[in-house]
């Protein structure tokens, strides 16, 4: 993850930019008095948001890790059809 001032972002504004977008990196803007903040794609931000809504729910949590643990054990996998 790329640190950068406030003065640095400003000059290389367009650059940063195309960074955080293009590459799904975030971007630290340090700021004084602890006030600095994390740039992200919009993509990122609302996967992170959907993440978040996924796992509010303990019985949804577990459900999906337990999904994830099948999947990556090979385990309890159906083979369906997907609607055309």
């Amino acid at each position: 993850m790329k640190a950068v001032n406030y003065s640095e972002l400003r000059q290389n504004l367009k650059e940063n930019l195309d960074t955080v977008s293009d590459n799904g990196e975030f971007l630290i803007v340090q700021r004084p008095k602890g006030k600095s903040v994390v740039m992200m794609s919009l993509a990122e931000y609302n996967a992170l948001q959907e993440t978040l809504y996924l796992s509010k729910s303990k019985a949804n949590r577990e459900r999906l890790e337990s999904a994830i643990d099948n999947i990556n054990a090979k385990t309890n996998l159906q083979k369906r059809n997907l609607a055309e």
